[in-house]
């Protein structure tokens, strides 16, 4: 009977432990993938904004807010073009 509870124990302590492995990389993971959104939206905000800059003499401007900033910032080129084709049709 003794030697069930250590077995308990020890299986007790090793859920344990991967519970707070995946508590660890639960809390890291998201941190990282804010960051990266954040810089993809300051990049596609850039982006968008020349775009505007230089479409002002075809009548091509884009509204800079933060869904197409990170439509942008997510997709690149394609994303610009995706907006502009949008914008037209809707």
């Amino acid at each position: 009977m003794n030697l069930s509870i250590e077995y308990n124990i020890i299986i007790a302590y090793v859920v344990g432990l991967f519970l707070l492995y995946i508590l660890g990389w639960l809390l890291v993971v998201p941190r990282k993938f804010l960051l990266r959104l954040i810089l993809n939206g300051i990049i596609g905000a850039l982006v968008l904004f020349f775009i505007n800059m230089a479409g002002k003499s075809f009548g091509i401007y884009v509204g800079i807010n933060p869904i197409t900033a990170l439509i942008v910032g997510f997709l690149g080129i394609p994303g610009v073009i995706l907006l502009i084709v949008l914008q037209y049709i809707v």
